[in-house]
């Protein structure tokens, strides 16, 4: 019986939504075909069915690994004090959006989410566990005297979610330079809740 090394499984699988992420950004998710996937990922169609049973379950795999990026990151910012934590997950969270192509996937996940309540359901729930770490993180720099928070940090948390949102929302501003605006959404957060500037 032939066994499955799992490092190079995740890694295959990985490759295959990197490279199905690019192509959904840029032509969509129903004009993206499997064909396209598999050529762009450089595999045979029989191999990518191995790793996915559909191209919707490629698109709900992004959401997956999403996730399981954002749990690695949070590892790292409990490692920091509370507030580096936060900067350092606002970070995090607003990396994809220097990718301009970003745009036309949140555009997707819109669309997608609307029809697929399993993908809802996969958002939706990777949405509550970034509010909540980042509240538990709030909280904590506040309870040490990092901060003030002048609402609750449930409240903070999902404020700071809002700014990210929005940075994502205005990529489909061709003059809007998210690079530039991430300093700024820090700027924002941190005079909210009354540190220090970044």
């Amino acid at each position: 019986m032939r066994t499955v090394d799992p490092v190079k499984h995740a890694e295959k699988k990985r490759h295959i939504t990197d490279t199905a992420t690019g192509l959904f950004a840029r032509k969509g998710f129903e004009r993206t075909t499997v064909a396209d996937i598999c050529k762009a990922a450089d595999i045979s169609t029989g191999s990518l069915f191995h790793y996915f049973p559909t191209k919707r379950a490629i698109f709900r795999e992004i959401f997956v690994q999403d996730a399981d990026d954002n749990a690695a990151m949070f590892a790292r910012a409990r490692e920091l004090s509370p507030w580096d934590g936060v900067l350092l997950m606002v970070d995090h969270l607003c990396a994809p959006a220097l990718d301009r192509s970003v745009a036309g996937l949140v555009l997707e996940v819109v669309a997608q989410a609307s029809r697929d309540a399993e993908l809802w359901e996969l958002v939706g729930r990777n949405e509550q566990v970034v509010r909540d770490e980042l509240a538990v993180l709030l909280q904590q720099a506040h309870d040490q005297g990092q901060i003030t928070l002048p609402v609750s940090a449930v409240h903070a948390a999902t404020w700071a979610q809002g700014l990210v949102d929005g940075l994502f929302g205005r990529l489909i501003d061709p003059d809007f330079d998210a690079n530039e605006q991430v300093s700024t959404l820090r700027l924002i957060l941190s005079r909210f809740v009354g540190a220090p500037a970044p």
